[in-house]
Formats: C-alpha cells, structure tokens, sequence
C-alpha cells in the first residue's frame, strides 16, 4: 500500500468514526499519522521536482492572492480591481501562470495575483495545484473567490488550503516544545487544557518521535492545532470570502448562497457591483497602517505616508526606506503612539500605531 493509499484509508476511518471523549485519543493519534504520511509524501514530491510554487518577485505594501476553481472570475476581476490585462475566456484554464497587478487604494500599493484555478486534490498536486498552492506561502492575504452558480465549491477550496499548510484568519498556537536528552515529556500549562487529554499530548508527540521534552501551553488547544505547533511549517494568512457572479441569482438562490458560503461579500466583476467595497475590504483585512516620516528642524510630510502592515516596527520602517537603514540607525524621535511628543526611542523594534510621525536619525 502507497504513502497516499494509506492516507486515504485513515481519513476514511476517521469519517467513519463518531468523535466523543470516548473516542477523543484515537482521533488524535490517527491525526498524527495522517500529518506524518503527508510529510512524507511532501517530503518524495519535493524529491521528483514538485511541490513548488510559481516564481513571483513580491512588491508594493502587501501581496494578495485570487484562488478558485476555474472559470470562476479571477481574471475579471484582477482586470477590474488593478486595470492589469489578464486573459478572460468562457472555459476552464484560461490562466496558465500568475498574472500580477496593482491596486492602488488610499495611498496603499497592493500586488494583486491571478493564479491558475484549482480543483479538488490540489493539495496532492492535481492540475498543478501544489505550484498554485505554494505560491499562497508569499500571500498577505488570501481572497477565496467562489462561483454564485457553485457554492460547494467554497469549502472544498479552504479544505485543500488547509491540507497544504494554509491556515486561514488563525493564529500560531502558543505552545512551546523544548526538546531535551532525558526525562521524558513534562507538560505545563498557563491556562486550563480542556480539548485535549494528557495521555493524547503524549502519544501525539511520540507519533512524531519526540520522547523528552518540554512542553509549555499557553492557549487550549485542540489536536489539530498541537500538530501545527509541533511541525512549525505552517503558512497564517488572513483571508476574505467572496462570492461572484452574484448578479445571476435571484433573491431567493442569493439566500442559499448566503447559508452555504457566509461571504464576506458577493460582487459581480463583470457589473462592477460592490468591486469598491471589495478594494476597501482588501485594505482593511490587510490592517494597513500610516506612518509619516520628517526631516529634522522641517515639519512632517502628512500627505504622503509610508503605508505598513499592523505590527510593524522602526526598523520596519528602516527597511523600507533603504537596506543601508537599518545598520547605519542611531535614533528616532517619535510624535503620536509615544510617551510624549518628540520622544527619543533607540530601538528598531519598537512598535508603531496608525498616524505615528518619526523622524529618523543615522549615525
């Protein structure tokens, strides 16, 4: 029996099975299994030249990526939010490569992509869906486009994502695994562990042969996630869910769609409806930021602001000046988020909020 044989046959117990605290420990053990198999399958397709994804040079503010089946309107609407000219065609696979395109919102420049479509196993690289997945590990933010006249098809496109290693609007899990010589496992907690049972942690970490080790948990997590945070391979990426063609619907199929997807919002790329309201969607889940810079003795420039991600940090702002930023950085003085105005900070890593105006000094 092959490696991906295998997988299939546990997914199928696991379908089979009722899941109840009775049955709780099974299913994360044949979690585990599952989770090592697809390592290795990964881990034979990367040795056949698989697995990778296309070759896209990143720029602007943030990189977002379209994914969906074909012919569900990716290329309309790259062509309608960035005015790029990527191919439209009346059948599947009209998009053979990543066609790349600019939007530019309240003074953000975000990189748009049109990847070729998926289909259901994309995840095990069916119609080279592992090249269009993998492209998604350089994404900010994932738009999951579905077809109004195909809802099902939105859950089949977050499923194969997850396979791949995606995680959709989800945080790293707080688990710290410090791996030691002797002593078996020792679990600790900050916060009560109701998900999971102590014998599960065990005979997951052991799944994956780890036999000493500390463990340390700071969120209650489930099965799922623990394996994230052993593998530590896994892409966090924010995500919105759109439906398309909406306009072929009438009220009552829209109320369908509407159950089955729970959208984010429904546009029609070929109408223009609600492609503004997509473009501001974009900007905010991406929680840009506006920082100004000033020249010292000169008031700041507050019509031109440097747009970065929520979380960044002087020395994020130093990179995006110039590379030669960062090491020749003396000091900066800080107006808006800082104790008081003018406030000499000389750490790069100081975190920046929304307004803040610095100005930057170099040695």
């Amino acid at each position: 029996m092959g490696v991906a044989d295998r997988i299939k046959e546990l997914e199928d117990e696991l379908r089979k099975t009722q899941y109840n605290k009775a049955t709780e420990h099974h299913f994360g053990v044949v979690k585990a299994r599952i989770a090592k198999l697809r390592e290795k399958l990964e881990q034979e397709s990367s040795k056949k030249g698989g697995g990778g994804g296309f070759s896209v040079r990143k720029s602007g503010d943030a990189t977002v990526i379209l994914v969906g089946f074909p012919s569900v309107g990716k290329s309309t609407l790259l062509n309608k939010l960035t005015g790029a000219n990527s191919k439209v065609g009346q059948f599947a696979f009209t998009t053979l490569d990543v066609v790349p395109g600019v939007l530019h919102f309240n003074h953000a420049t975000i990189q748009v992509l049109d990847v070729p479509g998926i289909l259901q196993g994309a995840s095990r690289g069916k119609g080279r869906g592992k090249e269009v997945l993998g492209t998604v590990q350089s994404a900010d933010l994932v738009v999951v486009l579905v077809d109004a006249l195909h809802p099902e098809c939105h859950d089949v496109i977050r499923n194969e994502l997850h396979d791949f290693g995606v995680r959709l609007n989800q945080r790293p899990p707080d688990v710290k695994i410090t791996k030691k010589g002797r002593g078996g496992i020792s679990i600790s907690s900050t916060v009560p562990l109701t998900k999971m049972r102590e014998e599960t942690i065990v005979s997951v970490l052991r799944e994956f042969r780890i036999n000493n080790a500390d463990v340390l948990f700071r969120d209650d997590v489930t099965v799922d996630q623990f394996i994230d945070a052993i593998k530590r391979n896994r892409k966090y990426c924010a995500a919105v869910s759109v439906v398309s063609k909406i306009d072929l619907l009438n009220e009552e199929q829209q109320e369908y769609v509407r159950e089955i997807v729970n959208p984010d919002l429904e546009i029609s790329a070929e109408t223009g409806l609600n492609i503004n309201a997509l473009k501001r969607l974009i900007y905010d889940r991406l929680q840009f930021i506006r920082v100004y810079l000033k020249e010292r003795n000169k008031p700041a420039d507050l019509e031109e602001p440097m747009i970065v991600q929520r979380g960044a940090t002087i020395g994020t702002i130093c990179d995006k000046i110039h590379r030669s930023f960062r090491d020749k950085f003396k000091l900066a003085r800080m107006w808006g988020s800082s104790k008081f105005a003018g406030q000499i900070i000389r750490k790069l890593d100081k975190p920046l909020e929304d307004g803040d105006i610095l100005e930057i000094h170099l040695r």
